[in-house]
């Protein structure tokens, strides 16, 4: 299994909203932030963000730094690490079908059919296409709101999520969202006793850019392809 996949389980949280109107912090529920972040998403037709922050992977703390770009409907996404040294310069490809991986160092693509992928990443159960949809996400959790900080309009609120199916991914997720676009802004997972063992800031977003997938899928063509 390459290397890249725990992150994948980072960044199923991560998605960028267009706005709607704000909501009471007196009267604000999980369902209201999650009503809008749906009838936000659908307006959605192509999404890019970075992704950066620090996440413990393979026994010590990382540096994570890496660019998406998604097409939300077609189950389509594209990462490209910069950090952590590790992934730097690869390409995670992934689609409703399978994940390929293309790894700079030694010029190949390993293809694994999505399934397995998710198996063998612990995330059974889990959409790795839904990368770009932070409200389906959502729905696989049961969350409550935790926090509202910060003035009308602009509010930042904190919702934490435990998965409601054993064994998928036993870490607590932790989301804030800006009432401000209707966007998240911080993702974090907590692990035993509540450590934080990813810490992620989203910025650089970009709407409805024009992406297609002949873009999101391209990678280099002279790379070994291998069928796993």
């Amino acid at each position: 299994m390459p290397r890249t996949y725990p992150i994948l389980a980072l960044l199923t949280a991560t998605t960028v909203l267009t706005g709607l109107g704000g909501v009471s912090a007196q009267t604000a529920t999980v369902s209201d932030i999650l009503s809008r972040l749906d009838a936000a998403q659908k307006g959605a037709r192509d999404i890019s963000f970075r992704v950066s922050g620090t996440a413990n992977l393979q026994g010590g703390a990382q540096k994570v730094d890496l660019s998406v770009q998604t097409i939300p409907a077609s189950g389509l996404a594209r990462l490209v690490f910069a950090a952590p040294d590790a992934l730097a310069d690869n390409i995670v490809v992934v689609d409703r079908k399978e994940v390929r991986n293309y790894l700079y160092l030694t010029n190949q693509v390993t293809v694994t059919s999505l399934s397995r992928s998710a198996a063998g990443a612990g995330m059974t159960g889990l959409d790795l296409t839904q990368i770009g949809n932070f409200s389906t996400f959502l729905k696989t959790y049961d969350v409550k709101l935790v926090s509202t900080s910060g003035a009308a309009g602009s509010r930042l609120y904190g919702l934490e999520g435990v998965p409601r199916q054993a064994g998928v991914n036993e870490n607590k997720a932790r989301i804030y969202i800006s009432e401000a676009g209707w966007r998240p802004t911080r993702v974090q997972l907590l692990g035993a006793a509540d450590k934080v063992t990813a810490d992620l800031n989203i910025s650089s977003y970009k709407l409805n850019a024009g992406l297609t997938s002949a873009r999101l899928r391209t990678l280099p063509k002279d790379a070994e392809v291998i069928r796993q």
